[in-house]
């Protein structure tokens, strides 16, 4: 075919000079697209069969860790939508069990490419292990628009990790804490149930009415989570001092135990013996009428409380904040070789059309969006029942300040366990706020020794 082309162009060339090379040109392309057309079943193929292999990506596993989520949350909420999307990827997702945590996972050579972490723990498992990587790099090569979260809860990730770094994003839930309510006590004693907008005071007022004792049985008109009224607490206020190496403003903190701690004080409303029995008797007991705590899909529901929510009191002359416990994060670690998948995988677990869902399934959403929000809880079979917006009623309260860079730090849980010895030694009765605060001071400055020692 090629020899008759080249003689073809001769014979054009002898009758019409320069003007048979272009006539010549104009046939030949001509003839090439019809001869590709005629034998396209043996050309085509092969060539987009080797496009298609270029575009195709190659196999691997993604490991993924979370502590406190089991593998049918993770597998409902993220993983069919992960493997739908990334059909290449593999995602082997782990979580802690008794004998094995993230310690033996590293121990024995696996590093997560995703890992979850949370603020009260990102210095001891994250930070520490030198696993640490920064986002922003991956934010601004997808263009990706961090605004779409609550700013609090991106200050805080970013304050944590001590040098501006964002060291994750933001993953529901987060807990906002809230009054609940026991209906049955409150239409037993014919008292008015709590409603949006109360004040400290008022609420006090109300626990006096309801806490009594009839016949032999004791109603408690308060019961609360010591971690919801102290460290989620709507001044913002830390427990470690950014810039000293003692308790942050005992001034403050005295006036927040003494609003709780008189609560206690009324007759037959004692504390539990421990905090983790406190944090749950609301639930347990069904004879208490007030439960200051965090919505928490978490929480087990029994049938013989008929229970709803009110938002969080405020003080009268305070911020109308609502305290709560921030999110976790889904992070990158600094060793995975996959990060740019990893980040597209964080991408789609927080989409609005994941977040959506949650939302309705009564998870609270990281985003600002008013849509999802709106939509919490509505296909929950307890929660579409419940006064959901009680938990957007107030905007969440900016994150307490953290440590400045290059002061020894304590792990967020270290500081979250003393000062909870120290609300309950104060709502006992075993001490006073102050003397419990002062101790709680000491031990503070001993375990910043401890990590100045390291």
């Amino acid at each position: 075919m090629i020899i008759a082309n080249l003689q073809g162009r001769r014979r054009l060339e002898q009758v019409f000079g320069g003007r048979g090379k272009r006539l010549w040109f104009t046939a030949a392309v001509g003839g090439m697209v019809l001869t590709t057309a005629a034998c396209g079943g043996n050309t085509a193929g092969p060539q987009q069969s080797t496009m298609e292999q270029k575009v195709k990506k190659d196999p691997f596993t993604m490991l993924v860790y979370a502590e406190g989520v089991t593998p049918d949350e993770f597998q409902n909420r993220f993983g069919q939508v992960l493997q739908a999307k990334f059909p290449h990827i593999t995602f082997d997702y782990q979580t802690n069990r008794k004998g094995y945590g993230l310690s033996e996972m590293l121990a024995e050579g696996k590093i997560p490419d995703l890992i979850r972490v949370d603020i009260p723990t990102l210095k001891s498992n994250y930070l520490d292990l030198g696993l640490a990587y920064d986002l922003n790099e991956l934010v601004t090569k997808y263009r990706y628009d961090i605004k779409r979260f609550q700013n609090s809860f991106i200050q805080e990730i970013k304050d944590a990790g001590q040098s501006g770094a964002l060291y994750g994003v933001p993953v529901p839930p987060y807990f906002p804490v809230v009054l609940y309510y026991n209906k049955s006590i409150f239409d037993r004693f014919g008292v008015a149930y709590p409603k949006d907008g109360m004040t400290w005071d008022e609420v006090y007022e109300i626990a006096k009415k309801v806490n009594r004792a009839e016949g032999d049985k004791m109603y408690r008109g308060f019961s609360a989570n010591a971690v919801a009224v102290t460290r989620d607490n709507p001044l913002s206020l830390p427990i470690l001092d950014p810039e000293k190496d003692q308790l942050h403003d005992a001034d403050k903190w005295k006036q927040l135990f003494d609003n709780f701690t008189r609560f206690f004080q009324l007759p037959g409303n004692t504390i539990e013996s421990t905090q983790g029995v406190e944090k749950n008797v609301f639930f347990s007991k069904a004879t208490v009428a007030m439960d200051i705590n965090q919505h928490s899909i978490y929480l087990k529901y029994p049938d013989n409380v008929d229970w709803d929510i009110a938002a969080v009191p405020v003080a009268a002359n305070g911020p109308k904040l609502m305290g709560q416990r921030g999110p976790a994060y889904w992070s990158i670690t600094k060793q995975s070789k996959h990060k740019e998948e990893a980040f597209e995988a964080i991408m789609t677990m927080l989409s609005d059309e994941i977040q959506t869902q949650d939302s309705r399934n009564g998870i609270p959403t990281t985003l600002v969006n008013e849509n999802i929000r709106r939509v919490l809880g509505q296909d929950h079979p307890i929660y579409k029942t419940k006064h959901m917006q009680a938990v957007n009623y107030y905007p969440p309260a900016p994150p307490s300040p953290k440590r400045k860079p290059g002061l020894a730090d304590v792990s967020g849980g270290t500081q979250q366990n003393l000062m909870n010895e120290a609300f309950h030694n104060a709502a006992l009765g075993k001490t006073d706020a102050n003397t419990a605060l002062r101790e709680l001071d000491e031990k503070l400055r001993q375990e910043i020794k401890k990590e100045q020692s390291k």
